[in-house]
């Protein structure tokens, strides 16, 4: 039996993620929530330098068979969705081995698959044959191009690729649309200001949800800070603090238990651990000791 191409088992999987999903044709507004919440999986939006064109990573531990997806913010909200979308289809295929895979799958053929996975979860033909069923081929103006770009969120170049594959527009007319910039786009057709909530959108740093509902579990429980809170989030603990008072949660307040000294347990002292902590003070001293005679 012929295997499929990238293209079409990229296709396949994402029809099947919406169908199991209940997604339907519509657009997919917040990917980061849908992941999180329909998968198992956590997702980070984090500060990184995306050197290489590398914009996002999906990791899976053996041991605790957990998977990570990490994006990096950006002010390409368009782009961010994409990435998202591109590292799902690795988690959902597995691509971080072969070893569970009758025929290994190169690289190359694996990019290709979640390139094609993104764009057809993101904007399937179904979903454009729905949004423009007014419309028929050789109808398809450069409006209606802002108008998929503004809907399904997607790029310029993904929409106008979808476009013609769905049979709206010609191959010419795709690579003259491949070109565009969605900042144009917006700027002409008059949803610049939707375009920069998008930007600051993408622009921010985003926790795991379970890691950060787990953080602030603790915290009401008295053993997390709200400085750890604070740092899982990435913004001030005095912000993290005012937040957290605003919806009524606090940390609980444990009463001290008493006891006489007879009742405490016997204590060990290591004196070579203690002997340590002296050695350390010393030198540490005299580090503070050197630098302010610098």
């Amino acid at each position: 039996m012929s295997r499929l191409s990238a293209e079409e088992d990229g296709r396949a999987a994402a029809a099947k993620f919406r169908l199991d999903h209940g997604l339907g044709v519509w657009p997919l507004n917040d990917l980061v929530a849908l992941i999180e919440t329909r998968l198992d999986i956590d997702v980070a939006v984090l500060e990184v330098e995306a050197n290489g064109g590398e914009h996002g990573l999906t990791m899976f531990d053996p041991k605790s068979e957990a998977t990570f997806i990490g994006v990096a913010k950006t002010n390409h909200p368009m782009r961010q969705r994409s990435t998202l979308a591109h590292e799902l289809s690795h988690a959902i295929f597995r691509d971080w081995t072969d070893y569970d895979q009758q025929v290994p799958v190169a690289r190359a053929f694996r990019e290709q698959r979640a390139d094609a996975f993104a764009r057809h979860l993101l904007v399937p033909e179904d979903s454009l044959r729905w949004f423009l069923r007014d419309r028929t081929a050789g109808e398809i103006s450069l409006a209606h191009l802002s108008s998929v770009v503004q809907t399904f969120l997607v790029s310029p170049a993904i929409a106008a690729i979808a476009l013609c594959s769905a049979g709206f527009i010609g191959a010419q007319t795709k690579a003259e649309w491949m070109v565009l910039r969605t900042p144009g786009l917006a700027t002409q057709f008059g949803w610049l200001d939707q375009y920069r909530t998008l930007q600051a959108d993408s622009s921010r740093t985003r926790a795991p949800q379970r890691l950060l509902t787990r953080a602030i579990r603790g915290y009401e429980q008295g053993v997390i800070t709200v400085e750890t809170v604070a740092s899982i989030r990435g913004i001030p603990a005095s912000e993290v603090k005012d937040e957290l008072d605003a919806a009524g949660i606090v940390p609980k307040t444990v009463e001290p238990e008493f006891l006489r000294a007879k009742d405490l347990p016997a204590v060990e002292s290591d004196r070579a651990f203690l002997e340590a902590l002296d050695t350390l003070d010393d030198l540490n001293e005299s580090v503070d000791e050197r630098i302010a005679g610098m």
